[in-house]
């Protein structure tokens, strides 16, 4: 049996890792850590106790090619404290997204896209948006 400590990273492929870059960093504000040198780009970003891998590959087969929010694809989900302040973040920096505070689920979601249509989910326990 394989004994799981933890999720330790998710590599995504961009297009263009400026753009990339500036939604992960500037947008999201996700803290950018050094990075081995690579002989191809990419950046690291610290989630948490994870990371999430950015690597540029135009031709990648994992791109999605449709700009459609539909949280039945392939995503990410970070885990946030606060649902409100969350999406208040999100809006005020223009990203669209997709809210769904009632999900079945169990989570209150947000669902957003990078510029390379990666979706990711933001969620936090529906009981702590009573709190």
């Amino acid at each position: 049996m394989i004994e799981v400590e933890s999720i330790h990273h998710i590599s995504l492929s961009v297009t263009d890792l400026q753009k990339a870059k500036h939604f992960y960093g500037t947008l999201l504000g996700f803290q950018e850590l050094k990075r081995p040198n690579f002989d191809f780009p990419g950046v690291w970003y610290q989630i948490g106790n994870q990371q999430l891998h950015l690597i540029e590959m135009d031709q990648s087969s994992t791109l999605r090619t449709n700009h459609h929010i539909s949280s039945r694809e392939g995503h990410f989900a970070i885990r946030v404290k606060d649902y409100h302040r969350t999406l208040t973040h999100l809006k005020g920096r223009g990203i669209e997204l997709v809210e769904k505070p009632n999900s079945k689920s169990g989570f209150a979601q947000i669902f957003c896209m990078d510029p390379d249509y990666n979706l990711i989910e933001f969620n936090v326990d529906k009981e702590q948006m009573n709190r």
